[in-house]
């Protein structure tokens, strides 16, 4: 079974129920929805198709977060390499070419000799002059210049604000509708996720945060950034604009370590089979980088145009999915395994010990059952090569462990106790056939209330185990009217 989890990015544009439908039955995990160039009303669409399809897909949704962008006023622009350009915060009839950008602190901010990227890098410039009201820059490259484009000052602090007006409406959106994560933009430090935080905290929704690395000042605060937020995710698109592309495999390692750690879900993104929206096979090289993503035990590998407006969507995730399943055997004689620390958590000392009990016995599965997701979520951490089983008691910890590698979540309603929970959790695994009454497992419980976590781990095999609650069932049925 594979571990990796992917995400699908789906668009407005190509939204029916039976494409999502194909996309779930390919591999998808996660849908993601980029609010950058839709409504909330084009939005809504999505969400309710993609529930119709299964209530197993976890939605997340992305905020644009704060950027820097070109003027909706500005016209297109020819520059030709040699050329001098202004670049100001307000449009500015003059003699020269003139470039306006939606960040009023813009011309503040830069110095002599730094660069500026617009559209994801396409077109460089670097500043040779400054003025009041002005940089005077000289263009690096040729190309267009157009409107709401992404403008790249890498190295530099910008002092934009968290949330867009744009984002609060998002986000008030997927909390009336109830989705599963946000990935914000742009974060550069905790104070960013604890802003979107403050909002899902006011509407006491349960809401999970992704934060998405994709500067060079989100690098250098991964760790504050890690104790809040739900997760990560490598977003390779402007983090390869904002530092040199040599640092890019360095850092996604680094990352992805780190998260791991944190025992947090990680997520890598942008152009893992880019040529795939044009062409029916990926490159020897897209295959690669998704085979070092799982490599580095990602939670998680991302297609963006892939599957939002590609001629091939269902064959990418083929083709993920396929990768996955090569290389993750493989994994562990090949690359050292981390070990999280347990920090005196008793659940992450029992995932800890069931994963290695399940390596060095050759177990047939993990199994566990959970209100919040937090023993499934150290389980993964420990990114172990046996299935993780986990009965959740929410359809919501289901989605939410749709992001975590190698947790297979189904829904399993609450027990009066935490004996019948075992019970029908063993026996829903046993009437579908993932697994057998005489395969051996290690079985991670808890037996002190609904919240308080896991504290004991037990290895048998289920027959043995069904027994054993039924005997304990009877001896306390007379008992029942007494015990709380």
């Amino acid at each position: 079974m594979r571990q990796t989890k992917i995400v699908a990015t789906i668009s407005d544009q190509r939204c029916d129920k039976e494409f999502l439908s194909s996309l779930f039955d390919a591999g998808m995990n996660v849908a993601r929805i980029n609010t950058a160039h839709i409504t909330t009303e084009s939005c809504k669409v999505l969400v309710e198709n993609i529930r119709s399809v299964s209530n197993s897909i976890a939605i997340l949704i992305d905020t644009k977060g704060p950027e820097i962008r070109t003027c909706s006023v500005q016209n297109e622009l020819e520059v030709r390499e040699g050329e001098t350009v202004t670049f100001s915060s307000s449009p500015i009839i003059t003699n020269t070419t003139n470039i306006c950008v939606n960040y009023e602190k813009f011309v503040a901010d830069l110095k002599v000799g730094n660069k500026i990227l617009i559209d994801d890098g396409d077109i460089e410039f670097t500043v040779e002059k400054k003025q009041n009201d002005r940089l005077i820059c000289h263009v690096e490259n040729s190309g267009t210049v157009k409107r709401k484009k992404s403008i790249n000052v890498p190295g530099i602090k910008i002092d934009l604000p968290s949330l867009t007006e744009r984002d609060k409406e998002f986000i008030s959106f997927a909390i009336q509708y109830e989705l599963d994560f946000i990935a914000h933009s742009f974060v550069r430090n905790k104070k960013d996720v604890l802003e979107v935080q403050k909002m899902l905290d006011e509407q006491k929704s349960e809401i999970r945060i992704i934060a998405k690395i994709e500067n060079l000042e989100g690098v250098d605060n991964i760790d504050e950034i890690l104790e809040v937020a739900y997760g990560i995710m490598v977003a390779r698109g402007d983090l390869g604009i904002e530092l040199p592309e040599e640092r890019i495999p360095t850092v996604q390692r680094n990352l992805v370590r780190k998260a791991i750690l944190n025992k947090k879900p990680v997520i890598i993104a942008t152009q893992m089979l880019h040529s795939m929206i044009e062409h029916p096979r990926p490159t020897r090289a897209e295959v690669s980088d998704v085979a070092s993503a799982i490599y580095m035990r990602t939670d998680a590998i991302m297609l963006s145009g892939e599957t939002a407006y590609g001629k091939y969507p269902v064959e990418t995730i083929n083709v993920m999915n396929n990768i996955a399943l090569e290389v993750e055997p493989d994994r562990d004689r090949r690359y050292d395994v981390l070990l999280p620390p347990i920090k005196n958590e008793i659940p992450a000392y029992l995932a800890q010990s069931a994963i290695r009990a399940a390596k060095d016995m050759k177990l047939n599965a993990i199994i566990t059952a959970t209100t919040t997701g937090k023993t499934a979520r150290y389980l993964a951490a420990y990114r172990s090569n046996i299935p993780v089983f986990a009965k959740c008691h929410s359809h919501r910890v289901v989605r939410e462990l749709a992001l975590s590698f190698g947790v297979h979540a189904t829904y399993l309603s609450m027990r009066k106790n935490k004996i019948r929970i075992q019970k029908a959790a063993l026996q829903e695994l046993i009437a579908n056939g993932t697994i057998d009454l005489h395969d051996v497992i290690v079985y991670i419980g808890g037996r002190f209330g609904e919240n308080s976590g896991a504290s004991f781990m037990e290895i048998s095999t289920p027959d043995k185990l069904l027994l054993k609650f039924k005997m304990i069932l009877e001896y306390i049925s007379p008992l029942s009217g007494k015990l709380t």
